[in-house]
């Protein structure tokens, strides 16, 4: 029952947040020098035509009555066409969105997989040598640009080793459509040689991606796995002759995650954002490339639906962290 009131808080709570921030990208957008008008009509378009192109496209209204028109575009379900592929806005975001959702869940298994030990590592062993140098990894982690670290992986992976593909999502045919996610197709038509270039595609863009977040996982577990030793619980479990490493892997580290689960649903919504930068550089066909493209297009009814998608993925995400808090920690949830 408990569960059900943070479910339906959080619901009420995600009406004004995608309300604000559908306003915020709106007015920013509008900001923009370029006109989308313009830019539709060619470079060889008279001032008479481009203006009635953008009194066809209503972008010659007063930007409050744009906004509310998009709102009640919204409630009909209806993110708007796209200025330049012509086709809507929701058919486009979700021929991609499968692309986006994959590298972004790979990048989070790998920070979650990778992470969690490393923290632990680095906690029970505080101010070693394997936890300074954890500890300046991190750093770097959160320090190194997502672009630099892709090119330098390109550089070296791909285009001196030649180890994995430079960019793109998979080599030859790709498997049969059947949920979007390529790796997951390729194992329901029980096709390994695509399962595995899908997975030699995801590898790099993924890794990517994954840094800065293996970098925060890293640092808030540790924190917590160290709150948690300093815990009396701990004193007793070590004067009864409990094993050291049970203490720590199954009690201490179960207490120790709550904090760590808090900033995953802050991380995918964090890694969400940064996919536009690694789906551009690895030329990855997913909504980040989108997004992109739309903006140096000033294609608004893309970006603005981008926004809706990109902030409805982080509010449902965070949701979900929320709930699994909650059963983690059953003295009380996030409030």
């Amino acid at each position: 029952m408990r569960i059900l009131a943070l479910i339906a808080k959080r619901l009420l709570w995600f009406v004004p947040t995608a309300v604000g921030l559908i306003a915020v990208v709106f007015f920013i957008s509008r900001v923009i020098p370029a006109d989308p008008a313009a830019l539709l009509a060619g470079e060889t378009a008279s001032r008479e035509a481009i203006d009635a192109l953008r009194t066809k496209l209503g972008l010659d209204r007063p930007l409050i009555v744009q906004l509310l028109d998009y709102y009640g575009q919204l409630l009909r379900g209806d993110l708007g066409t796209s200025l330049f592929t012509t086709r809507p806005v929701s058919a486009d975001l979700m021929a991609r969105l499968p692309a986006t959702i994959e590298l972004t869940l790979a990048a989070m298994i790998i920070a979650v997989v990778f992470g969690i030990p490393l923290g632990v590592v680095s906690a029970t062993r505080r101010n070693t040598l394997v936890d300074h140098m954890l500890r300046i990894v991190t750093v770097g982690g959160l320090a190194v640009a997502s672009f630099w670290l892709a090119l330098v992986l390109q550089l070296v992976f791909a285009m001196d080793l030649g180890w994995l593909p430079l960019q793109g999502r998979i080599s030859g045919f790709p498997p049969r459509p059947i949920t979007g996610f390529m790796t997951v197709d390729a194992v329901i038509s029980g096709r390994m040689d695509q399962l595995g270039s899908a997975l030699r595609h995801l590898a790099l863009p993924a890794i990517t991606l994954a840094v800065p977040a293996l970098a925060t996982v890293v640092r808030f577990t540790r924190a917590g796995v160290l709150d948690t030793l300093g815990k009396p619980f701990v004193d007793y479990q070590n004067a009864i002759g409990i094993p050291r490493a049970l203490i720590v892997w199954r009690y201490v580290l179960r207490n120790a995650l709550t904090s760590t689960i808090t900033q995953i649903g802050l991380l995918f919504g964090i890694l969400l954002a940064g996919a536009v930068v690694i789906e551009t550089v690895f030329q990855w066909p997913g909504i980040g490339t989108y997004a992109f493209e739309a903006i140096l297009q000033s294609d608004y009814a893309a970006v603005m639906g981008f926004t809706v998608y990109a902030g409805g993925i982080f509010m449902i995400a965070n949701l979900v962290v929320d709930v699994a808090h909650a059963m983690i920690d059953p003295r009380g949830g996030r409030a």
